[in-house]
Formats: C-alpha cells, structure tokens, sequence
C-alpha cells in the first residue's frame, strides 16, 4: 500500500523520515504506524509497554521498514520526556509527531469526581503536552508536522461524555494556539477529530448502539482506523504544508 505522491526518484516524499505516534500499539494509533511504514517511513511507537506493540512492529518489519516500541505513560512528564529520549537517542530527530495515545470513559457529571477527572486529562491533556514539549527541541524546523488528536464529541457532545469531551476540546485549543507560537519555525500543528470508530475501545458502543450510528452517517457504515491513517499522512506531507492550525472532523458526515 502507497499513498500520495511520487517523488523524482520514486520514493514517497516522506520515505526516511522519522514518526512518532503516541499510543501506536493499538486502534487508530496502530493503524497510523502502519500507514507510515507502508510508505518507508521510519516509525517510533509510544506505548504503555514494548510488549503491546509486537504485532504493530511484526507488520512493519513484514513491510521491510524500520520501526521500534518505546514504552512510557504520557500522562507523567518525566516518563513522556524519557520516551522522546530514546527515540531520539535511536533515530537522531523526529519529522512527524502524532499525539495519539488518549483514554476514553464516559461517566455521569454527577459520579465524575477528581480522580476520574485527572484520569481523563492527564492523559488527554497533560499527555499531549508533555509529549510535545519533549520533543520540541527534537522537531525537524522547518517543515515538522504536529498531528494530535481530538474528537468529535468536542464539539457534539452526548450524554455522560462530559469530561472526556471537554479533554478533547482542550487538545483543539491547545493545537491552534501552537499553531500560532511554532508557525514562525515551519512547524504545523493541526488535529483530527474521529467520529466513532470500529476499534477495541468502541466495542461497546457499537454493540449498543452500532445500527443507530450507521443510521445517522450519510456514508452508512462504520468509521474504520484506516479511514484516519490516510488523513494523517496527508497532513504529515509536503501537500499539507499550507495547513495549521486547523481541526479536521472525520466522521463520515455526521457533523
């Protein structure tokens, strides 16, 4: 599988590059490492442990390119600063960084109490954040790409989804506002927003409520984690290079 453009010398112009995508191992995150190997890229995969990703890194290796786990909570700065560490420490430098990794609880506002509140943001938020501040330094300038990741309930929010909600409003903020401060760099930051997708951590839902979600998606069917690997990757190119600051909902229509 390719995707986009050749460059003079028949390779895609993000072939040798070097992407990190926080919470790889699994759904959307997987999904994205994937993409990126399957064009050449060389890919860091952010996880809770280097054993969660063996299947991810089986694929890419089957693929011929180059990838490697590092394991790390993002919801602990230091632990975010010393995964980024070794990556840098095994790659050199980062060209992409995806901020994928992210929990997703929906509870009642009333039964949301603190600890469920710094679960929820800690990860979403602080994650982000810290991830992004460690790497900063280690960001290809110009032409680094920033990709994190919110949703679609932040701006259409459901009942019990307040916190989770509010969390990736917060990352859409946080996106546009460095949008602003590392424009002058070259750098771009910009977000995707997912409607539901068919993953582990959907599961649930789709068994609950799946029918009435195709219902109300002009498409008719389920979102799928490929559906959102081809718009990273069109943001980590040199197509996308007049693009920031921008939040991208893909949810087959929904919105």
């Amino acid at each position: 599988m390719t995707d986009g453009h050749l460059n003079a010398s028949g390779a895609h112009p993000l072939s040798g590059k070097v992407v990190l995508v926080t919470g790889g191992s699994r759904g959307i995150g997987a999904a994205i490492a994937k993409r990126f190997a399957s064009i050449g890229g060389r890919v860091a995969i952010g996880c809770r442990s280097e054993s969660s990703a063996k299947t991810v890194l089986d694929g890419i290796a089957a693929t011929g390119a180059e990838g490697a786990a590092f394991a790390g909570d993002v919801a602990s700065p230091a632990a975010a600063r010393e995964m980024v560490e070794q990556v840098v420490a095994r790659f050199g430098h980062i060209d992409v960084l995806v901020n994928c990794a992210g929990v997703s609880e929906h509870r009642s506002f009333e039964t949301s109490d603190s600890d469920f509140f710094h679960r929820i943001f800690d990860t979403n938020v602080l994650g982000t954040v810290s991830v992004t501040q460690a790497a900063l330094p280690h960001l290809t300038a110009p032409g680094g790409r920033i990709i994190n990741f919110s949703s679609g309930l932040a701006t259409r929010p459901i009942p019990k989804s307040s916190i989770y909600a509010a969390s990736k409003a917060a990352v859409a903020a946080l996106s546009h506002a460095l949008a602003k401060e590392f424009g002058p760099r070259g750098i771009t930051v910009n977000t995707i927003a997912p409607g539901v997708i068919e993953t582990d951590m959907t599961a649930k839902t789709l068994v609950e409520r799946g029918s009435s979600i195709v219902a109300m998606t002009p498409l008719g069917r389920i979102g799928q984690p490929d559906d959102i690997s081809g718009v990273a990757l069109f943001l980590a190119s040199p197509d996308a290079g007049w693009l920031t600051g921008r939040t991208f909902i893909v949810d087959g229509g929904v919105s």
